[in-house]
C-alpha cells in the first residue's frame, strides 16, 4: 500500500458532475485526485477475505444480542426491540453496508467501526473512482464492484418478492449529499428493473384511516429504501407506527444492532483475540492507558475521544446520551506529511464489493474528509 501524487484530469469537476456527483468540493476539497493510494494484488485479495469474514462474524454478532436477550447493553429502546426481532426471524434481506478500517500495508487490518444502516460515499466509490481509472490508470485494477454488486442485489430483493409495487427512496431535504447518494441508489435499482419512486423523508405520511404509509398523493408505501438512521426513526412518531404497519424497509430493523458501535465490544467478546479486531468493552476499566471513547450511537466522526497523553476530541454534535463503548486506540498510519488513510470496505449482500479510501490530516475521520481514489497492480 503506498501514497502517489497524480495529475488531476482536466475538468474533473464536471466529470464528477455528470455522473451525479455534485458535492465533489465540500469544505473546499473533498474528491481529491491529487494522489492515489496503491495496492498490490495480494492486498486486494485479503482486504477482500476479511471483510467477508468480518461480516459472517457481525451476523453471528447480532444473533447472538437476539438470543441473549442483549438489548440493554446497545441502549435498544424497549419499543423497538420487537421489531427488531420481527425483522430477524422473518430474514429480511440487507442491502448494503461498510467496514471501516486501519490499515497501513504491513499489519492485518483493524476493524474500526461497522456503517450497517446508513452507509455514504457510495457514488464515489462505485462510480466517480472507477471512471478515474478508466481515464488516469486504464491498465492498472481496482478493487471495485461495487456498481454491478448494487444491481445484481436489487434484483435478488426483488425476485425473492420483498418488493411489491414501487420501491421509493428517499432522504432528508436541504441535503445535498444525502440526495446525490439517494438519486445514485435509485438509479442502481432502475438498472435491476424495479420501478423507482423519490419521495423527501418529510412528505411521508400516515393514514390513520387505512393503517398505512402514504405518498403525497395518498398512495400506499410498501417498500422503501431510507437515508435515514434507524436509532432517529425509532425515536419519533414514524418509527412507532413502523409497529403497526409492514411497511418493507432496507435497510431492515434488526441493522439496528449492527449500526449501533455496541456490536464492536459484542465481537470482542464473542471473538477474542481475532487479528482484525481491537480490544473493545462497555467500560474503560479494562485499559491502563490509551483508549478511545465512542458514543453507542454517533455519526461522522461525531463525539470522539481519543484518550491520551494529549486527549483528541472530534466535533461536538450531541451524541452520547445512550452512553459509550470503549476501544483500544491503534493510530491511524501515516502516509505523506501528516495523512491519516481510513479504508472503506463494502459489503453487499454477502459478498465483499470493493473499498473506498477517506483520508484527512486529523486521527478522528469526519464527513469532510477525502476521498482518494486507489488502484492495484493486476
Amino acid at each position: 500500500m503506498e501514497r502517489e501524487h497524480s495529475v488531476p484530469r482536466p475538468g474533473w469537476q464536471r466529470k464528477l458532475e455528470e455522473i451525479g456527483f455534485t458535492y465533489h468540493s465540500m469544505d473546499g476539497r473533498y474528491w481529491d485526485e491529487s494522489v492515489c493510494y496503491s495496492f498490490t494484488a495480494e492486498e486486494i485479495d485479503m482486504l477482500e477475505s476479511v471483510t467477508a469474514e468480518l461480516h459472517e462474524m457481525c451476523i453471528e454478532a447480532a444473533g447472538a444480542i437476539i438470543e441473549r436477550d442483549w438489548f440493554d447493553r446497545l441502549a435498544i429502546p424497549e419499543h423497538a426491540r420487537n421489531l427488531i426481532v420481527d425483522s430477524w426471524n422473518r430474514d429480511e434481506p440487507s442491502l448494503y453496508g461498510r467496514f471501516d478500517f486501519s490499515y497501513d500495508g504491513r499489519y492485518p487490518p483493524k476493524l474500526l467501526e461497522y456503517n450497517a444502516d446508513t452507509p455514504t460515499s457510495l457514488i464515489e466509490c462505485g462510480a466517480a473512482q472507477w471512471f478515474w481509472l478508466e481515464e488516469v490508470k486504464p491498465d492498472m485494477d481496482q478493487f471495485n464492484s461495487l456498481h454491478d454488486k448494487l444491481i445484481e442485489r436489487w434484483r435478488q430483493i426483488a425476485a425473492d418478492g420483498w418488493i411489491k409495487g414501487p420501491l421509493y427512496l428517499s432522504c432528508i431535504k436541504e441535503n445535498e449529499e444525502d440526495l446525490c447518494t439517494v438519486e445514485y441508489m435509485r438509479d442502481t435499482a432502475a438498472q435491476a428493473g424495479l420501478d423507482t419512486v423519490f419521495i423527501f423523508t418529510e412528505d411521508i405520511g400516515w393514514d390513520e384511516d387505512r393503517q398505512l404509509f402514504a405518498d403525497l398523493d395518498g398512495e400506499e408505501m410498501a417498500a422503501l429504501f431510507k437515508l435515514y438512521p434507524w436509532e432517529w426513526l425509532v425515536q419519533e412518531d414514524f418509527g412507532r407506527q413502523l409497529a403497526l404497519n409492514k411497511v418493507r424497509m432496507i435497510e431492515p430493523a434488526w441493522k439496528m444492532l449492527l449500526s449501533n458501535k455496541g456490536i464492536l465490544p459484542v465481537l470482542w467478546e464473542l471473538f477474542p483475540h481475532h487479528p482484525n479486531l481491537l480490544p473493545a468493552y462497555f467500560n474503560a476499566d479494562n485499559f491502563r492507558r490509551e483508549y478511545v471513547k465512542k458514543p453507542l450511537l454517533s455519526r461522522e466522526g461525531a463525539n470522539i475521544i481519543i484518550e491520551k497523553a494529549q486527549p483528541l476530541m472530534s466535533k461536538d454534535e450531541g451524541y452520547g446520551g445512550e452512553g459509550y463503548i470503549y476501544q483500544e486506540y491503534s493510530p491511524l498510519p501515516m502516509f505523506g506529511a501528516g495523512n491519516f488513510p481510513v479504508i472503506g470496505a463494502w459489503i453487499v449482500g454477502d459478498e465483499s464489493a470493493g473499498i473506498g479510501i477517506r483520508e484527512d490530516s486529523s486521527l478522528i475521520t469526519s464527513n469532510l474528509s477525502r476521498f482518494i481514489p486507489h488502484y492495484f497492480i493486476p
